[in-house]
């Protein structure tokens, strides 16, 4: 028998792609940015947003996970209609932290309770501690991330888990 994909799933990992706060400017005074999210071969990407260095996504990205080893690299480009897009900074971020926690299989913690922090290091690009909280009967990450290959930029993500049945799971 031929291994399917959902022999080497482990499950889904959302995305909320939420804000960018203080984006470079890349047109005459604003942007118009948009988030590229890879990891591995899957690429996915957010609606531009107009005129704003300050935008609001609040967008769900959906990634397959099969090796936790994998870097989550997220990109913000500007939109432009008659030229190439802009790059306005990138950033990438481990999700192992995250998944170890998972792999604690924590249940029916008070909503709020910090499990693990992963502080900013040279090695990552977070703007500060990024806590894996449960809040609502999962465990969710928050993390701001500082963009690099521009002079200004953070953009703020929320990690969720998503188990799938048939999946091989963590």
């Amino acid at each position: 028998m031929k291994p399917s994909m959902m022999d080497s799933l482990l499950g889904l990992l959302r995305i909320r792609v939420k804000r960018g706060v203080n984006l470079a400017v890349r047109d005459l005074n604003s942007s118009d940015p948009y988030v590229v999210v890879k990891m591995g071969k899957q690429k996915l990407k957010t609606r531009v947003i107009y005129n704003d260095v300050n935008p609001e996504w609040n967008e769900d990205l959906t990634l397959s996970v099969t090796d936790p080893s994998l870097k989550v690299l997220l990109t913000v480009y500007d939109h432009d209609t008659f030229t190439k897009d802009d790059k306005m900074g990138d950033a990438e971020f481990e999700i192992k932290p995250y998944i170890n926690a998972l792999t604690m299989h924590l249940q029916d913690l008070p909503c709020g309770t910090i499990v693990t922090t992963v502080q900013p290091s040279r090695d990552n690009c977070l703007a500060e501690g990024s806590r894996i909280i449960w809040s609502g009967g999962k465990l969710v990450q928050e993390i701001v991330l500082r963009l690099k290959h521009v002079e200004c930029g953070e953009v703020e993500v929320q990690l969720q888990w998503i188990d799938l049945p048939g999946s091989k799971g963590l």
